[in-house]
C-alpha cells in the first residue's frame, strides 16, 4: 500500500464526516482543553501550528488563549478546512499531509487526536514537528493511547485510528519530557494520553 492510498481514504472519510464532526466527536475526544492548561503558565507562544486541525475546534481555543499569536492549521481534508475557515477567521490554513516541515520556527506545535490516524505517517509528522519547532519550543499531544479490548481496537481501526500505545516512546525519545500521562475513558474501555515535550 502506498502512502497516497490511506491519505485518499482519509479524505473520503472526512468528506462524509466534516459537517457532523463537532456534533459527534465530543464524547470521544477527551483532554483537548486539559492539554492547553499547562501552556497558560509558560511564556505565551508567538507562533503556533496545529497539525490535523480538522474543523478548527482547537484553533478557536488557541486563538482565545493566545490572542496575539500567529496561528496556522494544517490538515489533509479540504472539507474539514472549509468548516474551520468559517469557524475561525484570521487563522492561516494549509491543506496538505504533514509529512515534511513547514519551516515555520514555531513556539508550539499541537497534535490533538491526529497522530493515531496517520497510518502510515505518524513518525514523519513527529519528525516534521521537531524540525518546525524552535529550540525550547513545546510539542503538545493529546490522543488515543490503547485499549485492552480487541473488538474496540478493531472498530477504531475501521475508523482509521491505531490504538497500540505506539506514539509515546517515539515522542519521549524525540523531545525532553515535560509531562506524560494516560487516563481512562468510559470505565477503562480505552486510555487516552497527554504529552508535553520541549525541543532540545
Amino acid at each position: 500500500m502506498t502512502t497516497a492510498e490511506p491519505q485518499a481514504a482519509l479524505q473520503r472519510y472526512y468528506a462524509l464526516h466534516a459537517r457532523l464532526y463537532d456534533a459527534t466527536r465530543w464524547s470521544f475526544l477527551f483532554g483537548r482543553e486539559a492539554i492547553l492548561r499547562p501552556l497558560l503558565h509558560l511564556e505565551p507562544p508567538r507562533r503556533i501550528l496545529e497539525v490535523g486541525c480538522g474543523t478548527g475546534r482547537n484553533l478557536k481555543s488557541l486563538k482565545k488563549h493566545f490572542p496575539n499569536a500567529e496561528i496556522t492549521g494544517v490538515d489533509l481534508s479540504a472539507d474539514m478546512l472549509e468548516v474551520a475557515g468559517k469557524k475561525v477567521p484570521g487563522v492561516a490554513l494549509c491543506q496538505r499531509a504533514y509529512d515534511a516541515p513547514l519551516r515555520g520556527d514555531f513556539d508550539l506545535v499541537l497534535c490533538s487526536y491526529a497522530l493515531t490516524m496517520f497510518n502510515p505517517g505518524w513518525q514523519a509528522a513527529i519528525e516534521a514537528a521537531a524540525q518546525d519547532l524552535r529550540p525550547g519550543g513545546i510539542m503538545a499531544v493529546v490522543d488515543f493511547s490503547h485499549t485492552k479490548f480487541d473488538f474496540f481496537r478493531r472498530w477504531m481501526g475501521v475508523n482509521h485510528v491505531r490504538m497500540e500505545e505506539h506514539l509515546w516512546p517515539v515522542l519521549q525519545e524525540q523531545f525532553e519530557v515535560v509531562y506524560h500521562g494516560c487516563q481512562s475513558a468510559y470505565g477503562g474501555l480505552w486510555e487516552y494520553g497527554m504529552f508535553l515535550g520541549k525541543k532540545r
